[in-house]
């Protein structure tokens, strides 16, 4: 009896490391399959660019009597390349999603100008900003921290997003300053804010509190992803915040960092 008792214990257990060996390669799998799909999608993506910019040429070039229908049809380019960046940003979600789930670390530190990576997210943004009439005021900075260049841009453009999205009319503003031995990068906007309630729980996965609900694309994901990859890069990021008068996020880096490597 004990032989047997022993021998539906060393069973389940070789079922159950199976069963756990199945869903691993299951995972791995799906997640090759959306890494595959988020790079295959680009390729129409920038296919679509391409046409758009080759018909805003052609309308350039169009001697039209009509130029209220011109206006349309520039308006309606407008329209189309915002929605075409919108699911740019999606897409650019969904690798990142991924990437910040997966349990290597996926991300190399190195000294990294932050006026760089700043200014690059600007021009991103850039013409986005000007069709909604939103200001920009930066001043520039020399710094140099240790972080992980692409994923500081993906948070910087997540951060930028978001205040763009929620600034109907104003400006945004991004700050650095220097203390001890720490370094911040401020993004301020004038947009309509976060109630109170909602902003202990802005960086929770999937949470999108009051203005998501007003905003039924949002998805509750780029916060979530900024506070993720801050903690593995070892940055801090926080959030104030008041209705009708904006919100302020801080990045924060730690000077005394040192690099090991050979």
């Amino acid at each position: 009896m004990e032989i047997l008792y022993h021998r539906l214990l060393e069973n389940q257990s070789i079922a159950r490391s199976e069963s756990e060996s199945s869903a691993a390669i299951r995972q791995s799998q799906m997640r090759d399959y959306y890494s595959m799909w988020v790079h295959q999608i680009k390729t129409p993506i920038s296919a679509m660019k391409l046409l758009l910019e080759a018909e805003r040429e052609e309308l350039g070039q169009l001697i039209c009597d009509d130029e209220q229908s011109q206006c349309l049809l520039s308006d309606n380019m407008d329209s189309f390349e915002d929605e075409l960046f919108r699911i740019e940003e999606y897409v650019s979600m969904a690798l990142q999603y991924q990437r910040v789930s997966s349990t290597e670390n996926d991300f190399v530190l190195e000294k990294v100008s932050v006026d760089g990576v700043i200014r690059d997210t600007i021009k991103k943004y850039a013409k986005i900003m000007i069709r909604r009439h939103i200001g920009m005021n930066y001043s520039g900075t020399v710094q140099e921290v240790y972080t992980d260049g692409k994923w500081l841009a993906f948070i910087l453009e997540q951060l930028l997003s978001n205040a763009i999205k929620y600034t109907p009319q104003g400006f945004v503003k991004i700050e650095t300053a220097k203390e001890a031995n720490r370094f911040f990068i401020t993004i301020k906007d004038t947009g309509i804010g976060i109630k109170a309630e909602d902003l202990p729980r802005v960086f929770e996965k999937g949470y999108t509190g009051y203005n998501g609900h007003a905003d039924k694309k949002a998805t509750g994901i780029g916060l979530y992803l900024c506070r993720q990859m801050a903690d593995k890069l070892g940055h801090t990021i926080r959030m104030e915040s008041e209705i009708g008068k904006g919100t302020k996020v801080w990045i924060g880096f730690d000077l005394d960092y040192a690099d090991t490597r050979d």
